[in-house]
């Protein structure tokens, strides 16, 4: 599963997985892909100096990357309390409502979240960035779209690659144009934030949009017969993260979120601003049908709503209140009914693969059989 970008960063398989667990990322390159660890989560410095030295340790020296978030415009002098300033009470109230409605047990006093999205804030994934640099990340990854051009020429200067992800061909030419070197483009089956136009569609549109600039299809792919196609259409690899999710080395510390993502179908997913303020693909459950519901004050804008929720969604997750746990996913979570190491999951996709190539290679007459 060769391709001249898998060739360019010396790894096996045109595979690029994103995980915010550090084990998963590790596993993935060892297993002969790309793994992306997600920095969103990481709200103090040390913390990913800590898992990064941990990558090292244990990628067996082969290349890995960082995502993170930030808007491509810089803003100066807004710090976390301006923002949460300007969160209305009567949103605090929708949330403890709600909260009170299914029962959910304050934290104990003097807990803090465990669930701080802070990193959605421009001026800690700068920080993350002084730390990332430091080491031998491979690519920069950026799920808002292009980074501010002085991080772009930051990380050429330290030899990484750039990627962002775009949700239509217009955003991919604005990523071209900002001198970004790889393209995500993330269809509408994706997990987390996504736009409207699906993988089928978008991948032909961006790779004609953005060439010769490499591309990875990304949203709803989840086997090898899925990334043959997404080759096909002209993508130089592959991107996935909510496959991870139910590996058995994912930390997801809820036995009871694993088990619904188990048991859910593709269709129990949700686009719903419920989470950060954007749009997110979701497990559907009690808590973002009340954040859609007309009858309430409706979510807030980003990075509001992240900052809002914040402690509700650690509430929810550490007491583990069912109706209401959920985490970002795409619709791929149909097929992940089983628990798997990230090496049965490689196992499988290269089987597909070669399933899909030897079938088209038949349709097309070069082989017999």
């Amino acid at each position: 599963m060769k391709t001249e970008l898998s060739r360019t960063l010396g790894i096996e398989h045109a595979i690029f997985g994103f995980t915010p667990f550090p084990a998963v990322a590790a596993a993935i390159t060892r297993a002969g892909g790309f793994g992306v660890l997600g920095a969103v989560r990481y709200t103090a410095p040390d913390d990913l100096a800590r898992d990064l030295d941990w990558m090292q340790d244990h990628t067996d020296g082969l290349p890995y990357g960082l995502d993170v978030v930030m808007p491509a415009k810089k803003v100066e002098g807004v710090s976390e309390s301006d923002v949460e300033a300007m969160i209305p009470a009567e949103h605090r109230e929708f949330v403890r409502a709600t909260l009170a409605k299914h029962g959910v047990p304050e934290l104990a006093e003097g807990e803090a979240s465990g669930w701080r999205i802070t990193g959605w804030m421009e001026q800690v994934a700068r920080s993350q960035l002084d730390v990332a640099f430091d080491y031998p990340i491979k690519l920069l990854a950026n799920a808002l779209g292009s980074p501010p051009a002085d991080v772009v020429a930051r990380a050429h200067d330290h030899g990484v690659l750039v990627a962002a992800l775009a949700g239509s061909a217009r955003h991919a030419r604005h990523h071209a144009d900002a001198g970004i070197d790889i393209v995500v483009a993330q269809g509408y089956e994706a997990g987390g934030h996504t736009g409207e136009i699906a993988s089928m569609v978008l991948t032909p549109e961006v790779v004609d949009a953005v060439a010769p600039l490499p591309v990875l299809a990304a949203g709803g792919i989840g086997s090898g017969e899925q990334i043959a196609a997404g080759l096909a259409l002209g993508a130089q690899g592959v991107w996935l993260g909510s496959l991870w999710l139910t590996t058995t080395e994912a930390e997801l510390h809820s036995r009871a979120l694993t088990e619904k993502l188990l048991a859910a179908g593709s269709g129990d997913t949700v686009r719903s601003r419920a989470l950060t303020g954007k749009p997110a693909r979701q497990l559907r459950t009690e808590w973002t049908d009340a954040w859609d519901d007309p009858a309430g004050p409706g979510p807030l804008p980003m990075p509001l709503q992240g900052l809002l929720v914040a402690e509700a969604v650690s509430r929810i997750q550490k007491y583990e209140v069912t109706p209401l746990l959920g985490t970002p996913v795409g619709q791929i979570v149909g097929r992940m009914n089983t628990e798997r190491s990230v090496r049965q999951v490689f196992d499988e996709l290269t089987r597909g693969f070669e399933k899909a190539v030897d079938r088209i290679n038949r349709i097309a007459g070069r082989s017999e059989g």
